[in-house]
């Protein structure tokens, strides 16, 4: 795959990774070794490749978790994509559970909320789901693990949330503290798998522990290329948790899945990434939140398009102005002028991180002193990126620096593999 910049064309080529059929298993502890196959079924509408098969989610295939919630109090960690697919269309999680007679006492809630309506970073209150009464408690901001108090009438959580594959978004750090708690207050943990619309590759800097933080607690590369269900055996597997108790862990997996197959989600899973051209972008264009450029907030194409008033013009011919919408009130640079690229038209996906992006915005910005802030050493998990960026590295140069931790990272993340590449 090849990117560059000639005059004022921006030109891309993609290319896409081929892998075979996939697999299912289940784990029920902290190793991948004892993991179990076990038997899927049901349907949606994402067809594989290979068998002409649909793929199946973990929350349709109910004869393998519903025994396991038969007369148990029952979280639900989970937002706007936690469906049941259902003929043509689909139904919320909670409500399919209850209908089934399921107990479900409360619901935990991720960054952006129950209803994912909320900016990123917003503070979000408990509430009370209008809908079924049940009460929403939010994992975000000061609470973002269980307490005691929380867990007391629970006896299992199920964790259904999709996920998009890059090390910053923050619903695998929740995935975290729920397994924590689990752990130290013996609750089971049932993860519903989902397709990783980015698990094609892993790519990036591995995170140095020294900068973990909410967007980015673990040592793995930007891209992680795992699903939420094989992210969660990796977590318990590595000893990742601030516990030496185990969680005990059930993974319902996707079938008729693999990794080489795209995977167009039904619902977007948090209001900046409205379709799949700008999840296929978001790894790369996140970096730019930790810089003076706008990543397309403010706009109806988020993540699609990029922009700053500093940017040189000459070079960045396509022009937005952000303003305040339902995906963020305060964007950045709101109601200034923005140079940059329309990148909305890429239909193919992204196979590696970009760094052409980030570098040439770096290169041809007025401001270079002031085009990092704080924040970019968290999306990047080390110092080194914006010390290589900034000392002229090309982006072939700087992932060359990445691929010794990869390939270590790529060894250690096949034991917890539950579909092949």
């Amino acid at each position: 795959m090849n990117m560059w910049f000639k005059n004022t064309a921006f030109v891309m080529v993609f290319t896409f990774l081929s892998c075979g059929n996939g697999k299912t298993q289940v784990n029920n502890t902290s190793k991948a070794s004892e993991n179990e196959k076990i038997k899927t079924t049901q349907s949606t509408t994402t067809r594989s490749p290979q068998r002409g098969l649909s793929v199946t989610v973990g929350a349709n295939q109910f004869e393998e978790y519903l025994p396991l919630l038969k007369d148990k109090k029952v979280a639900i960690v989970g937002n706007q994509t936690s469906i049941v697919f259902k003929n043509s269309g689909y139904v919320h999680l909670v409500d399919t559970l209850l209908s089934k007679g399921v107990t479900i006492t409360k619901v935990f809630a991720p960054e952006h909320g129950f209803r994912g309506q909320a900016d990123a970073g917003e503070k979000v209150n408990d509430s009370k789901d209008t809908k079924t009464g049940l009460p929403i408690i939010s994992l975000y901001g000061n609470n973002k693990k269980p307490s005691v108090e929380q867990l007391n009438n629970v006896d299992v959580i199920v964790f259904d949330i999709q996920d998009v594959g890059a090390r910053f978004y923050t619903y695998i750090s929740t995935l975290h503290y729920i397994m924590e708690a689990c752990a130290e207050q013996g609750k089971q943990l049932i993860v519903l798998d989902r397709p990783n619309p980015n698990g094609h590759y892993a790519d990036g800097p591995l995170l140095d522990q020294k900068h973990s933080s909410f967007v980015g607690m673990h040592p793995v590369p930007v891209v992680h290329g795992m699903t939420i269900g094989e992210y969660a055996q990796m977590i318990s597997g590595e000893g990742w948790l601030d516990t030496p108790k185990k969680t005990d862990l059930t993974v319902i997996p996707v079938k008729n899945y693999n990794k080489s197959m795209p995977y167009n989600l039904p619902i977007k899973p948090s209001p900046n990434l409205p379709n799949s051209t700008a999840v296929n972008l978001y790894p790369t264009l996140c970096f730019f939140e930790g810089t003076n450029v706008n990543a397309g907030r403010g706009t109806n194409k988020q993540f699609q398009v990029f922009g700053s008033p500093y940017l040189n013009p000459e070079i960045y011919n396509f022009k937005y102005t952000p303003k305040a919408n339902e995906g963020s009130k305060y964007p950045k640079h709101l109601g200034e002028l923005c140079y940059g690229f329309d990148l909305s038209e890429n239909n193919k996906r992204f196979t590696e991180l970009h760094l052409e992006i980030l570098i040439s915005a770096y290169n041809n910005t007025a401001n270079k002193a002031e085009f990092f802030n704080s924040f970019f050493t968290k999306l990047a998990g080390t110092t080194i990126l914006q010390e290589q960026i900034e000392s002229g590295l090309t982006a072939e140069e700087i992932s060359e620096t990445w691929q010794e931790g990869l390939k270590i990272y790529n060894q250690v993340r096949t034991a917890y593999e539950l579909y092949k590449r």
